[in-house]
């Protein structure tokens, strides 16, 4: 069965998806991207250990790993502008918190908070919105545009932070970014996001099912654990190769120019393979365009354990993993409706990524104990070219029994 062409029907145009675009530049360049430059000021002025700073940041993933599923739900109830919006609120109040500072305890409570926070404001609660919106069957030409959109978020505010930081310091940096929460990001969300005409959409012409029982019949689904496990894998991977590139590729012998310059080409590298996958490729199903895409992350990191420590293997490894991954984006937000079932979005993504945001908040610190147990960076890329493998297998399985499940009985 071949996926829905990128099909965008007038209600999810315009000023929608302008208006959710630029709210996910900014919750992304806010409450992602910022961290690790807030955090080195952090510890240049108070003298903290960077372990308890980033410890804050894993607890706050982990939470949102349990806020998921039911703000999946949630937004299939059809309160998806109460959820965005508010959330994003709440962060620019979190942020004016986190400028007065002064104790590790208010610390790890605020960046919990703001963690959590993402669960409500990044990708997954959005694609759940343009969803609702669009209807499943419909929602793939509004989720590649807002992952191009995303895709501008480190471009936009990690050298913004840093002038920031330059002029006015972290205190004063964090109510600047609470200002954009609560100034851009919480009134694009209930600007734009409008529950009346967010009905949901169901393949016949009967109610959706609740979240609870679509869940419960999603989890009866072989293809589901498929993609769990090659999303949790993909997650993991992913967060381990971006948070340890840097160090990874200076005790290879990359100079430290070449690795800054290289891994400036991740960025444009997402952007660049998002954009070649909505033109070369607008009618290709999910299920191929992941099966081709889960190759290039084992063939990336291959590639860095076997070519010399020169610019160019650095800037290749760099282009192939940061396009693969702009790409797993959008197979990410597109997978539940081609190959699980078309009812409760919202619901079934976030149960999907709950593992996935766990895996990513303990990744980094795992490959760090990996490190220091092995002494060097040699065992962390062989398990990291372990956790792509099992994502390209896992998600070739899921398409496998997804497949054999269409031709037993129809999408549901």
């Amino acid at each position: 069965m071949n996926g829905p062409s990128f099909h965008r029907p007038p209600s999810a145009r315009g000023l929608f998806i302008t208006g959710l675009g630029i709210g996910q530049i900014c919750s992304w360049g806010t409450l992602y991207y910022s961290f690790p430059q807030i955090a080195a000021a952090m510890e240049a002025d108070l003298g903290w250990s960077k372990t308890a700073l980033y410890g804050a940041a894993t607890l706050g993933l982990l939470l949102a790993g349990l806020a998921a599923w039911p703000v999946g739900v949630a937004i299939d109830r059809g309160w998806g502008r109460l959820v965005m919006s508010l959330a994003s609120a709440l962060a620019g109040v979190l942020f004016f918190l986190w400028s007065r500072v002064d104790s590790p305890f208010v610390f790890y409570l605020v960046v919990a908070g703001l963690g959590t926070l993402q669960a409500m404001t990044l990708y997954e609660p959005a694609f759940a919105v343009v969803a609702r919106r669009t209807g499943a069957l419909y929602a793939r030409g509004g989720i590649t545009a807002l992952t191009l959109w995303g895709g501008f978020a480190s471009t936009v505010f990690i050298p913004l932070v840093q002038v920031l930081l330059d002029r006015m310091g972290w205190r004063d940096t964090l109510v600047v970014l609470g200002l954009v929460n609560i100034l851009l990001c919480a009134s694009l969300y209930a600007g734009v996001i409008d529950r009346r005409r967010d009905a949901p959409r169901t393949t016949g012409g009967t109610d959706a099912p609740s979240g609870g029982a679509t869940a419960a019949a999603a989890l009866r689904k072989p293809a589901f654990w498929g993609l769990a496990i090659a999303f949790t894998a993909y997650a993991a991977t992913f967060s381990a190769f971006t948070f340890h590139l840097y160090p990874l590729l200076g005790e290879q012998g990359f100079e430290p120019a070449s690795i800054v310059a290289a891994m400036a080409v991740i960025g444009p590298a997402q952007v660049a393979g998002r954009i070649a996958i909505w033109v070369l490729a607008p009618q290709a199903s999910v299920r191929r365009i992941g099966s081709i895409v889960v190759i290039a992350f084992p063939l990336a990191l291959t590639l860095l354990t076997l070519l010399p420590p020169v610019f160019a293997t650095a800037a290749l490894v760099a282009a192939l993993y940061g396009a693969a991954n702009g790409i797993m984006t959008i197979v990410r937000g597109l997978a539940v409706p081609e190959m699980i079932t078309r009812d409760s979005y919202g619901a079934i993504n976030g149960l999907l990524a709950a593992p996935s945001l766990v895996s990513r908040a303990l990744a980094p610190a795992a490959a760090a104990m990996l490190w220091a147990a092995s002494g060097s960076y040699a065992a962390v890329e062989i398990a990291m070219i372990g956790g792509a493998g099992l994502l390209a297998v896992s998600f070739w399985l899921a398409v496998a029994l997804s497949r054999r499940r269409d031709r037993a009985a129809p999408v549901s």
